[in-house]
């Protein structure tokens, strides 16, 4: 169980790292604002739907290794490891399903409209919201990095405890 945990986790961390160390420069810089803004809500679909899965797998892990304790070598559920992970997991549910979808919206309203009053109106909503989905991506990402010490301390303790 533990396996799967971590590659959860690694898609967790690392695919946001990757898309806001690479991805999102290289697009900036080859296809600017509005197409590249396209192309960014792309990616972060794509990488929400890994989000899903890995916040899918993490719970599913969390609730095996609640309900059935007593398997050799399974580390038990902390306190610490159950708040962090639904916290997390709530927050990334709170972008996936609603936050995200209203910024995606308010982006092509932006797009759309011609009159420039109106569309720096248009931009700075939908700035507003974007900066708060980015600020708890930001959040999510801590967490996550957060988690990796938590689980290794319960894993180790188990490793150590089945010699």
């Amino acid at each position: 169980m533990s396996t799967v945990e971590f590659v959860a986790l690694a898609v967790w961390i690392g695919g946001l790292i990757v898309i806001v160390a690479s991805v999102i420069p290289a697009v900036f810089n080859s296809f600017g604002m509005e197409p590249g803004g396209r192309f960014l809500t792309r990616v972060f679909q794509g990488y929400n739907r890994l989000l899903v899965v890995a916040a899918g797998a993490l719970l599913v892990t969390l609730l095996l290794r609640h309900l059935v304790p007593m398997l050799k070598g399974v580390a038990r559920v902390g306190r610490a490891e159950l708040v962090v992970t639904l916290v997390m997991v709530a927050v990334a549910g709170l972008i996936v399903f609603v936050l995200e979808p209203n910024s995606v919206k308010l982006q092509e309203e932006a797009f759309a409209v011609k009159d420039e009053a109106a569309r720096k109106a248009a931009y700075a909503a939908f700035f507003k919201s974007h900066n708060l989905v980015r600020a708890l991506y930001v959040v999510i990402l801590a967490l996550a990095v957060a988690l990796i010490p938590i689980k290794l301390k319960y894993w180790m303790n188990v490793k150590g405890a089945t010699r």
